[in-house]
């Protein structure tokens, strides 16, 4: 068990520090996590608004972000690394949500990546409405994200980031719930 959090810790730490690139390009993240990634939330000043009835939902949530903001700054091998964080956040109540963040893990095209990330939207958009117990967070939507189709994500910020084209259309899409308690 240590173990496993010195890992998951070591994890997120190299996540962090290769996320810090060009700042003028790459989203940070902040939000609000669970006790095992506050080493992480002690080194980032900014924390999201937002907070989860329990451990898991919060990790589920800092880990899908860190997969948007991957997405936002088109970098798959940072997506995979979330993906593998999400994927372990999983045991058996949710094998859908866990085989949709292997998936993303396995395979290094950012366009896959896009539409997994769009699939998990879907499935853990229902999991943060029922489990926020504090602050807000925001449904996005792209409408021509997936040829026209568009695409919706969860923010923890209000600001627009498009994780579906990155800076091909970074601002692209609209705020279409806040969702708070």
């Amino acid at each position: 068990m240590k173990r496993r959090v010195t890992l998951t810790i070591t994890t997120i730490i190299v996540i962090f520090l290769a996320s810090c690139g060009d700042a003028n390009k790459k989203q940070g993240t902040k939000m609000n996590a669970p006790a095992e990634i506050e080493a992480k939330k002690e080194s980032s000043p900014e924390i999201a608004d937002a907070s989860f009835s329990d451990e898991v939902s919060g990790k589920v949530f800092y880990d899908y972000q860190q997969i948007r903001i991957a997405l936002v700054n088109s970098d798959a091998e940072e997506v995979n690394l979330a993906a593998g964080n999400l994927a372990e956040s999983f045991t058996g109540e949710s094998d859908e949500i866990k085989s949709m963040a292997i998936a993303m893990l396995d395979t290094k095209d950012i366009e896959k990546q896009r539409t997994l990330f769009s699939e998990l939207t879907e499935k853990v958009e229902p999991l943060f409405k029922e489990t926020i117990s504090e602050g807000a967070i925001y449904k996005q939507f792209c409408p021509m994200a997936f040829d026209g189709k568009g695409g919706y994500w969860i923010s923890d910020v209000e600001e627009i980031r498009n994780p579906y084209y990155g800076e091909k259309m970074l601002k692209c899409g609209k705020v279409t719930e806040t969702i708070k308690k």
